[in-house]
């Protein structure tokens, strides 16, 4: 996907007009066919479907702005360390059909406790304490390093169960018990020093069947690093579990493997995580028999 960054402020400006007034004209096309509705037959269906239209206008003018957005993000030097996911929901989520984004937070809400202490671990923008996590949680310490990606969480993805941090976590961790602590889309920016350290610190803070959850991606065929900021990309699977079986009891590490992207998903932890047989959430039969769960009365 490539849309080169506009040059100038007028560049900036002619562009917003131009699709602005791209959109206002469908609105108003838009008003004046309801105008004209009471007169015809099958009001409510013609008026559905002008503002269907209406909605489609708003769609198309979302994803030019957030293509313009990327643009600035990742196309200019030196580039973040952190993703702006509003990118994905109105832009890349229709335009490429990748649910990855979905995914991490989706996957993420399965290892949380009902009424969770969470500590998340690099936040970034804050979407998925936001989207995923708040509903669930009775509080959220979401940490990150970077004061950009800290202000546009704080003003877009703000709860009040959510405390955004400035903390780098090889450091200044912060202290408590947390029933979970996510790590998701980070591990990779750390060496395998810092995360041994940092998973020295996560072992402190959770609590008594705690659960670690979070993603990160397989390197590329060719050896090169994803982004720059990378500094420990996972070779597969049994690379990654390899990583963490010294630190919990219960590992699962699974896959999704997308054409642009291979994706690897943990949980961990020395009580039971997702799909477990002691989990509580869930139960797996084969043949009729109950294999995998506990057994709950109708």
């Amino acid at each position: 996907m490539k849309t080169a960054p506009l040059q100038t402020v007028q560049d900036f400006i002619n562009f917003i007009t131009n699709e602005s007034n791209s959109f206002i004209a469908s609105a108003g096309k838009a008003v004046e066919q309801l105008k004209l509705a009471p007169q015809q037959d099958q009001t409510a269906q013609l008026s559905y479907e002008i503002l269907a239209d209406l909605c489609e206008s708003a769609r198309e003018l979302s994803g030019k702005i957030h293509r313009l957005k990327f643009a600035y993000d990742w196309e200019l030097p030196p580039g973040p360390e952190w993703m702006d996911h509003f990118i994905d929901q109105h832009l890349q989520f229709r335009l490429f059909r990748n649910s990855l984004w979905v995914e991490r937070g989706v996957y993420g809400v399965l290892a949380l406790k009902q009424g969770a202490r969470i500590l998340e671990l690099c936040c970034g923008d804050g979407f998925n304490a936001y989207h995923f996590y708040s509903l669930f949680a009775e509080s959220i310490i979401a940490v990150d390093f970077d004061d950009t990606a800290l202000a546009h969480a704080r003003r877009y993805n703000a709860a009040p169960n959510i405390e955004h941090r400035r903390a780098d976590i090889r450091t200044e961790m912060p202290e408590g018990s947390f029933t979970n602590i996510t790590w998701d889309a980070a591990i990779e920016h750390f060496t395998e020093d810092e995360i041994a350290g940092i998973m020295a610190g996560i072992k402190q803070r959770l609590a008594p069947g705690g659960i670690l959850s979070g993603y990160t991606l397989v390197e590329r065929n060719d050896g090169q690093l994803h982004l720059h900021q990378h500094e420990r990309e996972f070779h597969s699977k049994q690379d990654l579990a390899d990583f963490l079986k010294p630190y919990f009891a219960h590992v699962q590490v699974f896959e999704t493997i997308f054409p642009m992207r291979h994706n690897l998903y943990f949980w961990a932890s020395d009580s039971a995580i997702p799909f477990h047989p002691e989990w509580d959430h869930g139960q797996t039969y084969e043949n009729g028999k109950l294999v995998r769960g506990k057994p709950q009365s109708a």
